[in-house]
């Protein structure tokens, strides 16, 4: 119940903060023509970037506790796991990088 409450509050606060994050003045065509018009991207790359960041920290969190569970079991073998645990969460947090580049590059483009 209590990890519901925490995605709760945690979708949220992604609802709350992506749109302002990204909003932008927009400029009319009768205005002037010479003047470009800039829409705002709306709430969909805040959300992606919320949505990455949650699953980045869930993924590394995973990690962890694998890597504790199995240092806890075999203690001897805590070299090993502690190297493949580090190079788990670079992945991880790589794959999270790139979510977030592209949710920004596609939300402002």
């Amino acid at each position: 119940m209590r990890f519901t409450h925490q995605l709760l509050l945690a979708l949220i606060v992604v609802f709350v903060t992506g749109t302002p994050l990204f909003a932008q003045e927009h400029v009319s065509k009768s205005e002037s023509k010479s003047e470009q018009v800039i829409k705002s991207p709306g709430a969909g790359p805040g959300i992606g970037m919320g949505l990455a960041i949650v699953g980045i920290g869930i993924g590394i969190g995973l990690v962890g506790f694998a890597a504790l569970s199995g240092i806890a079991r075999q203690p001897e073998q805590a070299g090993a796991i502690q190297g493949a645990m580090i190079l788990l969460a670079g992945l991880v947090e790589g794959a999270g990088i790139i979510a977030l580049i592209l949710c920004f590059v596609l939300g402002v483009a």
